[in-house]
């Protein structure tokens, strides 16, 4: 049944370094067509829980009294949306109603110990502390949807100072009421440091630098990947080998500290939330989803309304691919995630299979800014890379699609989308869309050279209110 549906779900257009690409959104959609072909379909909602008023909820079908294998494609869907919905939408108490026997075979799935999704169950219990836990429901009672929403910076008077901490380098801007002064991106080495004085000393000399261009400092905004929950880090992939036993004590009030060092008003969010902020300032307009490709991957999204929700948008761990043995994630271990396709690590993978051999020991940046270099000088196996990281970045917009209620503009950001590679991955994720996906009407937009790298930089400083 599993082998059926992928062979129904091949894509039209096939990424051509990738050619067993199987996308999620066309995976779900053959399933669901098998679940209605067979005549008997069990309603199911999926409801994950951020608070008692913040609530998703997934509306789907089922086969209903299904064979051993048809109760195989019910998990395997189940377990890849709700890997989905807990990186897109955040969560820890995950309602599933309508299907008793998948509700517990979820909870032993997402189970701390032994579980195959035991690290995502990790990090979702550290973010909303509180152990994550699958319940059953009756379709009929499952929780209703609740998504609160609320304004994000665009304060640009005054002397501010934004910045974007990257994994191979810190970005920032000195803004005087909306204009930058000066940018610059220094590089650096944040993953493996044991010592979180080594981040904490970094970002410093970056903002020292911005202040020397400005005549006071009356605000500091600043990104990074990961989760801040009122300033404070809650899992960050910058700080990854700072030992678990110090993160507490060494880095979790690390951004809380600067601000009473710097003494001005000084807010750190997601990356990808002020990704999708410096789409909606540079586009004005709303319903815009923005997406970094560099150094890994993150998102955000401003809603109709012009509001970010509380979602999480971690769009790195998203799964985009369903075929077998896809790339691994070597933080999560999971499989076929956008992190192996849209970022520095999906440069590098892609090289040796376009023919282009690296040293295994260059580290991915510079492998990044080598295939960009055979890029610029019209090189057909680098061509190939930024044309098979396109279509599967077409097919997993129109997967975004079923979590996101709205996208009328979609912003990319990032290394990745530097120079020429980044208008190959426009126009084939173009191509698919209208090829494969007529009804969304989606517009792309990439910055200019300058704004695509710095664009994030300057959103920053706009987030906090003076």
């Amino acid at each position: 049944m599993l082998k059926q549906i992928s062979e129904k779900a091949a894509p039209a257009v096939v990424p051509c370094l990738d050619p067993d690409f199987v996308p999620a959104v066309l995976w779900d959609r053959a399933f669901c067509d098998a679940v209605k072909a067979s005549g008997r379909v069990r309603k199911v909602k999926i409801a994950m829980e951020r608070g008692a008023e913040s609530v998703s909820v997934y509306d789907t079908i089922l086969f209903d009294n299904p064979t051993a294998e048809e109760a195989k494609a019910n998990l395997f869907y189940v377990e890849r949306l709700v890997k989905a919905m807990f990186w897109v939408k955040g969560g820890a108490k995950v309602t599933i109603a309508g299907d008793r026997t998948v509700a517990e075979e979820m909870a032993k799935i997402y189970a701390l110990n032994g579980g195959a999704r035991a690290f995502d169950a990790e990090v979702m219990g550290g973010i909303y502390n509180t152990p994550v836990e699958f319940v059953y429901a009756d379709y009929e009672n499952a929780p209703a949807p609740k998504e609160p929403s609320q304004p994000l910076g665009r304060h640009l008077k005054g002397c501010r100072i934004g910045f974007d901490l990257g994994g191979s380098d810190r970005k920032c801007a000195a803004v005087i009421d909306g204009e930058v002064v000066f940018s610059e991106e220094i590089p650096w080495d944040p993953y493996f440091q044991k010592d979180p004085s080594y981040h904490k000393d970094g970002i410093n000399d970056t903002l020292k630098r911005c202040a020397a261009h400005l005549p006071r400092v009356d605000a500091i905004g600043g990104s990074s990947a990961g989760v801040y929950v009122a300033n404070r880090v809650r899992i960050a992939s910058l700080f990854r080998g700072v030992p678990k036993d110090q993160f507490e004590s060494k880095v979790a009030d690390i951004f809380l500290e600067l601000g009473k060092e710097w003494g001005v008003p000084f807010e750190v969010v997601n990356d990808g939330e002020v990704t999708a902020l410096a789409g909606s300032m540079e586009l004005k307009s709303n319903s815009v989803l923005g997406v970094s490709l560099g150094t890994s991957m993150a998102g955000g999204y401003v809603n109709p309304d012009g509001n970010i929700t509380d979602w999480l948008n971690e769009l790195a761990f998203v799964p985009i691919d369903y075929r077998e043995n896809g790339p691994a994630d070597e933080w999560s271990g999971d499989i076929g995630c956008g992190v192996q396709y849209f970022s520095q690590q999906g440069v590098a993978r892609l090289a040796p299979l376009a023919g282009i051999e690296l040293p295994s020991d260059m580290p991915f940046p510079q492998r990044l800014i080598e295939v960009q270099k055979l890029m610029e000088q019209g090189d057909e196996r680098a061509e190939k890379i930024f044309r098979s990281i396109g279509v599967a970045f077409g097919y997993t917009i129109a997967r975004y699609y079923d979590f996101y209620p709205a996208i009328e503009k979609l912003l990319i950001l990032g290394r990745v989308t530097s120079g020429k590679g980044g208008d190959i991955i426009l126009q084939e994720a173009g191509d698919v869309i209208r090829k494969e996906f007529p009804e969304y009407k989606v517009e792309f937009a990439i910055p200019d050279e300058k704004n695509r790298r710095h664009g994030q930089a300057v959103a920053a400083a706009s987030l906090p209110m003076i």
